[in-house]
C-alpha cells in the first residue's frame, strides 16, 4: 500500500449489491406484472361479470353498444343470457312456427281453402296483421322466429322453423301442426301479433283447451302445454317489460282456446304467443324495433328453455 490508499478489494461489496438491488427490481415488477394480470378475485379473468337478469350484457338486445340493429334477423353473435358453453338444450328438439308467410297476399285462392282442424274446417291461412305504417305480422314473426332459432341453438337445442322464408305461401294450419308432430318436438311456439282495436295493448299465450272431435285430441298435451305458456308469460314479460294484454285474458296474459287447427291438431306440447297488437301505435312502436324484437326473442327462448329443464 505505497501511496496510503485503500485495499483494491472494497470494489467487490459494490458489484453484488448492484446486483442484488437488479434481482430486487426485477422481481419487484414481476410481482406487479402478475398482479394486474391475476385481477382481485372479481370475476374479471376467468369468468363473466354478472349483469342484472332483466337486461342482457351488452345493453338492450343483447348487443354491444356499437352495434347496430339487427333488423333482417341474422346472427347477431352469441347467447349472452347463459354461461359459454352452455349447451343445456343438448337433444331437445324445439319448432318454432313464424305465424303466417309474406307471400301469403300474393296466393289468396290457395291461403283461402278450406281445412279440417278436427273441431270444424277454416281457412288455410290468412295474411295477418300488420301496422298503420305498413309493417306486416308476417315479417315481424319471420323476423323474431330466427332469432329464438339462434338463441336455442346456442344452448343446444335442435330446432326447426314450419316455414323460413323458402315457400310461396303457407303451410296451412294443419300441416304448421304436423311439422311439430313428425319432429316429435319437446315443444313447439308459434310467433303471432295481434290484430285487434286500437288502445289494446301488451301480450297473451294461448294454450289449447282439451278438445277430442274427429282428428284432434289434445287430452295429452294441454296440462305441458298451460306449463309451456305459464313459462312464457313470466319470461316474455321480463325480458321486454311488456305488461300482458289489457283486453283478455283478465290480466293474466293466458287464454285457452278451442279453435285453432295448430293448437287441436297437435300431439306435442305447443302454444301460441301474441306478442303486442299491431294496430295500437304504442306497441307498433316497439314491434317495429329491432332491438325489442331481440328482446321478445329472448324472453321466448327463456321461456321454452326453462321448460325444457322442468
Amino acid at each position: 500500500m505505497s501511496n496510503g490508499s485503500f485495499p483494491p478489494t472494497f470494489r467487490r461489496p459494490s458489484g453484488l449489491l448492484l446486483a442484488v438491488a437488479v434481482l430486487l427490481v426485477a422481481g419487484a415488477a414481476g410481482w406487479l406484472a402478475w398482479s394486474a394480470f391475476a385481477g382481485d378475485g372479481s370475476g374479471e379473468r376467468g369468468g363473466r361479470a354478472p349483469h342484472a337478469s332483466g337486461e342482457p350484457a351488452g345493453g338492450p338486445g343483447g348487443k354491444s353498444p356499437d352495434a347496430s340493429p339487427d333488423p333482417a334477423g341474422d346472427r347477431p353473435g352469441a347467447d349472452p343470457s347463459g354461461d359459454a358453453g352452455d349447451r343445456s338444450l343438448r337433444g331437445k328438439v324445439v319448432v318454432i312456427d313464424p305465424g303466417h308467410n309474406p307471400h301469403n297476399g300474393e296466393h289468396a285462392a290457395k291461403i283461402a281453402r278450406t281445412v279440417d282442424v278436427g273441431t270444424h274446417k277454416k281457412e288455410c291461412d290468412t295474411v295477418g296483421a300488420a301496422t298503420a305504417s305498413g309493417y306486416s305480422e308476417a315479417e315481424y314473426t319471420l323476423d323474431v322466429a330466427r332469432r329464438v332459432r339462434r338463441l336455442l341453438e346456442d344452448r343446444g337445442a335442435e330446432v326447426r322453423l314450419t316455414q323460413d322464408g323458402d315457400r310461396p305461401y303457407g303451410p296451412c294450419v294443419d300441416e304448421r301442426a304436423e311439422i311439430g308432430n313428425r319432429a316429435h318436438a319437446d315443444a313447439v311456439v308459434s310467433v303471432h301479433a295481434d290484430g285487434s282495436g286500437t288502445g289494446n295493448r301488451g301480450f297473451h299465450v294461448i294454450a289449447p283447451a282439451r278438445v277430442r272431435a274427429g282428428k284432434a285430441d289434445t287430452s295429452a298435451i294441454t296440462g305441458p302445454s298451460r306449463t309451456l305458456a305459464d313459462r312464457l308469460i313470466d319470461r316474455f314479460g321480463r325480458a321486454t317489460g311488456a305488461a300482458p294484454a289489457n283486453y283478455l285474458g283478465g290480466g293474466s296474459g293466458l287464454t285457452v282456446r278451442d279453435d285453432l287447427g295448430g293448437l287441436n291438431l297437435s300431439a306435442v306440447p305447443k302454444v301460441f304467443i301474441e306478442c303486442g297488437n299491431m294496430r295500437d301505435s304504442e306497441d307498433a312502436a316497439l314491434l317495429t324495433d329491432a332491438r325489442w324484437r331481440e328482446r321478445a326473442a329472448r324472453g321466448i327462448a327463456d321461456g321454452v328453455t326453462d321448460f325444457l329443464r322442468d
